[in-house]
């Protein structure tokens, strides 16, 4: 995003539209458009201000108002995954988000989401074939 002008350029273009210079002649002199002349200039006829304005700072969050909620929930139910805080918020809150949004919202608020550092190992059957007592693998048919 660009930066404002600084307060000393601001002064010094305003003071030379106050000596009877012309926009179109100060703007190339000051690297600045002439549009900005004529908002500065006017600005300051309408208001009084001089100072730049702060930036806007974007649209708020689409999940903003159901920050509490998504805690709760992520609270009760931790293990819990986008997809279905996804369907959650759309059947409890009526509120349609992506995934990404989803996701955003989380990481802002701190909240965890992933499920187990590591799973226990499966109990199923041996993934490997065993070993025999010289190294070599034991056939096991």
């Amino acid at each position: 995003m660009p930066r404002p002008y600084s307060q000393d350029l601001r002064d010094r273009v305003l003071s030379a539209m106050d000596e009877d210079g012309g926009a179109y002649e100060l703007a190339p002199l000051f690297r600045v458009s002439v549009s900005y002349i004529y908002k500065a200039v006017g600005r300051r006829r309408e208001t009084g201000e001089t100072t730049a304005r702060p930036s806007g700072r974007g649209p708020k969050p689409k999940l903003l108002e159901h920050d509490e909620a998504l805690r709760e929930r992520v609270a009760a139910v931790p293990d819990s995954t986008l997809v279905e805080l996804q369907a959650w918020l759309l059947a409890e809150r009526s509120v349609r988000v992506s995934i990404g949004c989803l996701s955003k919202r989380l990481r802002h608020l701190g909240l965890p989401r992933k499920k187990r550092r590591s799973a226990p190992p499966s109990r199923i059957g041996p993934t490997s074939p065993r070993r025999a007592r010289d190294g070599s693998a034991i056939n096991p048919s």
